[in-house]
């Protein structure tokens, strides 16, 4: 271990960065062409959302698949195959004839770029110490949390200055240079330890002390992605507003998660994970629930709107890092497998809780900020209910 430490871990780590960032951007990114693919490729509006929903299904049966093969396989060579293939299929997109087909290799596309954020979190825990390795994964949050704010307008720059297949070609490039690069430099990537035996899907879904990490870290950031997702809506058409307004509140909500993940790492080692995790949970679901208060109680004014989604994002940013951390931990060395389920919890989570809300989205603020805060006061519930790590 004391090897894999001492051989360059901050490049192993910024390619780790990168790798995670372009599955993200597989979304991001292509989002602003969107809207326009069935005048180009034909079909409905309705079918041309299916390139969204396709991706999001293929990175949940990939980010289940990749943490099964890793608990098996070179994680690293799974990492270098994961990001040519989706390379690969990135540019293929570029070749789709028509919607249907496009749809099919968005699926084939977010199952292999999610390799990366399966591995990324085991791969961090190898490198570096259980401070540094908090902090790692705060500052890898923040990074993270950049992609949904400044991918979609260069996607859109990208759009009008060379078309809708630019998109495409961007991520495929840019994840055969990564790709290539992880080859060059295998050699200083970590290496978890084999996990043949050390557990299964099942038994960390019977496991308490797992679950009280990944259900709580999903619910959290579920609330806070089910608010977001319905807010443009909900702010256009239930409370009269702009998108502008919406902008604001993500804006500042996300800078708020960077200092915050940024300061987790080193308020964790002061005060405990455990503290930090309960209050950061705290004070994401209190952002919330003020929140459903404030509209309860006649609010209606978009920007206040923003001052209140601080704090969600806040504590968010406090328990996210060791949150996630711990959840590895709990996995007891399977860390492929740990990851992967928090992820799709995650995903889950945040795609019922959007099915459930759509409807009532334009009615105002109160229904999507029920649903939100109700997501996010459970996950405090399991962090009261169910048993602490003892390492």
């Amino acid at each position: 271990m004391s090897e894999t430490k001492s051989s360059a871990p901050l490049l192993a780590f910024a390619l780790l960065i990168l790798g995670t960032t372009l599955g993200i951007a597989g979304t991001d990114l292509v989002l602003p062409a969107v809207p326009d693919l069935p005048e180009t490729l034909g079909g409905s509006q309705a079918l041309a959302q299916f390139v969204l929903a396709a991706f999001v299904m293929g990175t949940c049966v990939g980010l289940l698949g990749f943490g099964e093969l890793g608990a098996h396989l070179d994680q690293r060579i799974l990492l270098i195959v994961s990001l040519i293939a989706y390379a690969l299929i990135s540019l293929a997109c570029m070749a789709a004839p028509n919607l249907p087909v496009l749809v099919g290799l968005r699926f084939l596309q977010g199952l292999t770029g999610s390799a990366a954020a399966v591995f990324a979190p085991g791969m961090i825990r190898v490198m570096f110490s259980q401070q540094k390795a908090v902090g790692a994964l705060g500052f890898m949050g923040s990074v993270e949390s950049l992609v949904p704010a400044l991918a979609p307008i260069a996607g859109v720059w990208l759009l009008v200055a060379f078309g809708w297949k630019s998109s495409f070609l961007v991520i495929g490039v840019l994840s055969l240079l990564v790709a290539m690069l992880i080859a060059a430099l295998r050699h200083r990537m970590p290496v978890p330890p084999s996990t043949r035996s050390a557990g299964s899907y099942v038994r960390h879904m019977m496991n308490p002390v797992y679950l009280r990490y990944c259900l709580s870290q999903a619910l959290t950031l579920g609330g806070l992605l089910i608010f977001v997702f319905g807010a443009p809506a909900m702010i256009t058409k239930g409370l009269d507003g702009e998108l502008s307004d919406f902008i604001i509140m993500q804006v500042t909500g996300i800078t708020l998660f960077i200092v915050g993940s940024n300061l987790a790492g080193k308020l964790a080692e002061r005060f405990g994970q455990e503290r930090m995790i309960l209050l950061g949970s705290l004070i994401s679901a209190g952002g919330l629930v003020s929140i459903l208060v404030y509209a309860l109680t006649g609010g209606a004014e978009p920007l206040a709107l923003a001052l209140l989604f601080i704090p969600v994002n806040l504590g968010l940013g406090l328990r996210g890092p060791p949150g996630f951390y711990r959840a590895v931990v709990a996995a007891r060395g399977d860390d492929a497998r740990g990851a992967a389920l928090v992820l799709v919890a995650i995903l889950t989570t945040t795609a019922a809780g959007t099915a459930i809300a759509s409807p009532f989205v334009t009615l105002g603020m109160a229904p999507l900020a029920g649903m939100a805060s109700a997501a996010s006061c459970a996950s405090v519930l399991c962090l009261i209910a169910l048993p602490k790590l003892e390492l």
